[in-house]
């Protein structure tokens, strides 16, 4: 028996769309709602607290148009959210660390493994507490790279700019000896051409939680018996909650134009008028 209902993805911009890429090429008949919190982007250098109550309040309206399962398609909101949205919500809910942190434990030869993420992410240490779950005999690098979120969103992921921030860390982790990086924010894996052309095919591995969250998602819509069936792909709806027209544009510049328009969800004005907290 299929379950047509859709599943949920939300990020503060269009960094979680490389998760929604992922989902919709091996997922192609499950039905998909991306929410990109423009009101509040981005996330990274906010306080958790202000995050998990946005991530709460947002997940609160997917789970209200009758979503089967949300992604957490944001390093900084899994940080800052996950726990507390698994307790308050019946559906599952999948963040992006965790899948990440596995992949980079299987991927790594000598034990060191180096994370850049927002400060947010660093901040939480939750890409420690996964990696050393999954093996704590891995030691691990964290650095903050916050800039690059705006360099990402603005369509900047080839430029100059990118390029010389990048070539700093990748001086930074080959110094202390990590044969694999983690790119511990959405946004980033839209710099993997930079990083390879900086890489030469170099020995570090790159590790990205966008297509490992899409597999992990596929086995739990196969455990618990929640997929929809079929292999028709069906067009993924696309929620903002400001600027849509920023969304479609940055959206264009990174993926082309095969996204349909996004829709304007004045979120935080019916939550202020009906007096509803996070």
């Amino acid at each position: 028996m299929s379950d047509t209902r859709p599943i949920g993805v939300f990020d503060s911009g269009v960094g979680g769309l490389t998760v929604l890429q992922q989902l919709h090429a091996l997922l192609p008949g499950e039905r998909l709602i991306y929410l990109a919190d423009l009101a509040h982007f981005p996330y990274g250098p906010r306080y958790q607290h202000e995050v998990r109550d946005f991530a709460l309040r947002i997940i609160d309206h997917l789970v209200g148009l009758d979503t089967k399962l949300v992604v957490v398609a944001c390093n900084t909101a899994t940080a800052a959210a996950l726990n507390a949205a698994r307790e308050r919500f019946d559906v599952p809910i999948v963040g992006v660390i965790a899948p990440g942190a596995q992949a980079a434990v299987e991927a790594t030869r000598n034990g060191r493994v180096a994370v850049i993420s927002t400060e947010g992410t660093r901040a939480s240490q939750e890409y420690v507490h996964a990696i050393k779950e999954a093996n704590p005999g891995v030691g691990v690098l964290g650095l903050a790279v916050p800039d690059l979120v705006d360099i990402v969103e603005a369509g900047e992921a080839a430029g100059p700019q990118a390029h010389a921030i990048l070539a700093e860390v990748l001086t930074e982790i080959g110094g202390w000896g990590a044969d694999t990086l983690v790119l511990g924010c959405t946004h980033y894996p839209l710099l993997r051409p930079t990083l390879q052309r900086l890489l030469h095919g170099g020995a570090v591995s790159v590790v990205d939680s966008a297509e490992t969250t899409a597999a992990r998602v596929g086995r739990i819509l196969t455990v618990n018996r929640l997929g929809a069936g079929g292999e028709a792909t069906v067009a993924p709806v696309l929620l903002v909650t400001a600027a849509p027209q920023r969304f479609a544009a940055s959206a264009e510049l990174l993926f082309g134009g095969s996204l349909p328009e996004p829709t304007l969800v004045p979120l935080w004005d019916a939550a202020a008028l009906s007096g509803a907290s996070p």
